[in-house]
């Protein structure tokens, strides 16, 4: 166990400002941060209530002795550095000396700790930052602090808390990142009694990955590894195909501690352009190593921000690591045949038709009845079976002459050729005697095609008879569909003039005001298969909290568990396609505009939801779409801007043509 010491007021006046205490989730992280400090590879985390009323770590380092136990509580008092000097060269996670003096300042702290030099441990206890109880007592080597209370004698900050499973929701992501940032310990997270999380220690990231997010999520990812400069980038990005709606899931390490970087993620974009869709961003967990005199850590409260010596270093490793990776590991979807296979082996093992079924399907004729498949053999020897070409391949006879004794209808004997000559020129007939066997078959009324036609059309004009009042109609002039540029753009002329049409932002007009009308009843679809995403615990949270706003917008989500929600239902307009991203849209927005009102977020939900439904510019539409979604367009006078602000349609008089051409 290394000394603690404490520090000099010069160079305790050189360190950025102290750590704060806010939540729960903050004292995890400081005492997880130590334990890896300490050389721990197992650590349990255990909280209830959302670790307002407890906390506890356990891990396997090397213990504190109990002479250095009560200096550690004290503030600036830690064993990381003891001089100006080592700020320079920082490699824990933990310098400042702060925690633990924070902690007991606002909750009751419980200390178990056992060095590997001692053959008994030490219990203290510390509430208020006033000194309970120094004892011996039995433990394992290692340490264990049980945080209780917390903020029990100040009540002002009491309040700022969030509910329980928020505060719990924010103790599971600190477990996350630390977990994925050294995959070299294993984490054990204990939720109100219930095991959520364990990851292997095997020190393979792609493991740590696995345990958090799922299967789902760490097999769209590629390795990368790559070194420039003396700087070291390693880990996991994503396939451009299971790119993200936002950047809630790039997760950037330096030296083994959670940092933002703009740089690395610029630098990340800049590898994926050209081959990710626009608006779309890829999720990474990525380690940066580099020397630590190339890097200051203590410029930012929480030792999230860093600066960098040379940014430009920084984000050509970033860079051309992920390009050599995208360039290597980005395969072609592959295809598997295994299901046709498995088909064609039961094909082969069911029972074949009787041959005069196949005779029905091949020929492509109308299945009768059962009972008109009736036949009355004859018991004469004389008689001969009735042969009908089986296979569409092999050879017609030659018609032959044959007599047709009809014994229903007004028709005559007469020479035919065929016996679909016979019931197409007599509709009527119900039985026919070929040779001495008789043959039973149905009688077809059928309407001519014209007919048909004519009735389905009727049917779609005519309105029902239970609409007791006519919807209100807007007089629309005649116009004539032009036909369609770029596949974006409908050319319609109408009197005097030409109107240009932007067919997707006109379309997400006209859903965006579709669903605001529907406010509060907007007609939502079940999913015959749910669909399950996979979040960050921040946009876990977000969504979970608001799932009765995404309600009312036609989104039933559930929680199912360790950062994952399931959606049962959603607006009749969206795809299956577009489900997921839609709902990681949402649930980062959500995290993001926490204060926002709650017209404001149905708003935006109602606005997202049109963008993903409304047609894309690029996609094809048939001449019949076009002339009905112009029809409906122009009988809605109230669509004239798209929800971003983009005008839906842009006209252009026949005279102004004319004075471009020189025609006036």
């Amino acid at each position: 166990m290394p000394e603690i010491n404490i520090l000099d007021k010069h160079v305790a006046e050189l360190i950025a400002a102290g750590e704060v205490v806010e939540r729960p989730a903050s004292v995890v992280k400081e005492l997880m941060e130590n334990s890896i400090d300490a050389g721990a590879t197992l650590i349990t985390v255990e909280i209830r209530r959302g670790g307002i009323t407890y906390i506890r770590i356990t891990d396997n380092g090397c213990g504190i002795d109990r002479s250095n136990i009560k200096k550690a509580f004290i503030s600036h008092a830690t064993s990381k550095i003891s001089s100006a000097d080592d700020l320079d060269s920082i490699l824990t996670l933990g310098f400042r000396g702060e925690a633990l003096a924070s902690m007991a300042a606002v909750a009751r702290v419980e200390m178990l700790t056992r060095a590997e030099s001692e053959e008994i441990g030490t219990r203290y206890l510390i509430e208020g930052s006033q000194e309970v109880l120094l004892d011996d007592a039995g433990c394992p080597k290692g340490t264990t602090i049980v945080v209780r209370d917390l903020f029990f004698n100040t009540p002002a900050r009491m309040k700022f808390l969030k509910k329980d499973v928020t505060e719990a929701n924010a103790v599971a992501g600190v477990v996350d990142r630390i977990a994925l940032s050294h995959p070299e310990v294993c984490v054990r997270f204990i939720r109100e009694g219930k095991e959520v999380l364990s990851t292997p220690g095997d020190g393979k990231i792609q493991s740590a990955i696995h345990a958090i997010f799922g299967k789902e999520f760490s097999q769209g990812l590629i390795s990368c590894e790559y070194e420039l400069n003396g700087i070291k980038v390693s880990g996991f990005i994503s396939k451009p195909v299971h790119a993200r709606a936002n950047r809630t899931m790039q997760f950037f390490f330096l030296n083994g501690r959670l940092i933002k970087t703009r740089t690395a993620m610029a630098a990340l974009e800049q590898a994926y352009k050209n081959a990710i869709m626009v608006g779309k961003f890829p999720a990474c967990v990525l380690n940066i190593s580099i020397p630590p005199m190339a890097v200051d850590v203590n410029v930012h409260p929480a030792k999230t921000e860093v600066r960098f010596a040379d940014e430009k270093k920084i984000f050509d490793a970033v860079y051309y690591c992920a390009k050599l990776a995208l360039e290597s590991g980005d395969t072609r979807p592959q295809m598997s045949f295994e299901a046709k296979a498995q088909m064609k082996v039961v094909s082969q093992s069911m029972p074949q038709p009787p041959k005069a079924e196949q005779t029905f399907l091949n020929l492509n004729l109308r299945k009768p009845a059962p009972a008109a498949t009736e036949q009355k053999k004859d018991t004469s020897a004389h008689a001969e079976p009735v042969k009908i070409n089986e296979v569409e391949k092999e050879p017609v006879p030659k018609p032959v002459e044959r007599v047709f004794k009809v014994e229903s209808g007004e028709k005559p004997n007469q020479n035919i050729q065929s016996d679909d000559d016979l019931l197409l020129n007599n509709p009527t007939i119900s039985k026919v005697v070929i040779a001495e066997e008789t043959v039973k078959l149905p009688v077809i009324e059928e309407t001519p095609i014209e007919e048909k036609e004519e009735a389905v059309i009727t049917e779609k004009l005519t309105p029902p008879e239970t609409e007791t009042e006519a919807p209100a109609t807007v007089f629309v002039e005649p116009f004539r569909v032009i036909g369609e540029a770029f596949k974006t753009y409908i050319l319609v002329e109408q009197g005097d003039k030409m109107l240009v049409i932007d067919k997707h932002a006109a379309h997400e007009r006209m859903i965006f005001n579709s669903l605001k009308k529907e406010q509060d009843n907007v007609q939502s679809q079940m999913l015959l298969t749910p669909v399950t995403i996979t979040l960050s615990k921040e946009e876990y949270n977000a969504l979970l909290e608001n799932t009765d706003i995404l309600l009312k917008a036609g989104y039933a989500v559930e929680d199912f568990g360790q950062g994952m929600v399931i959606v049962t239902e959603c607006p009749t307009f969206i795809e299956s396609g577009d489900i997921e991203p839609v709902v990681i849209e949402l649930a980062g927005y959500l995290a993001d505009n926490k204060k926002d009102l709650i017209p404001e977020k149905l708003d935006w939900i109602y606005h997202s939801t049109a963008c993903r439904a409304a047609i894309k510019a690029g996609d094809k539409t048939t001449a019949y779409e076009q002339q009905k979604f112009v029809e409906q367009l122009l009988s809605l006078p109230d669509v004239r801007y798209c929800p971003h602000g983009r005008p839906v349609m842009i006209e252009m008089s026949k005279k102004e043509l004319e004075k471009n051409f020189g025609r006036i």
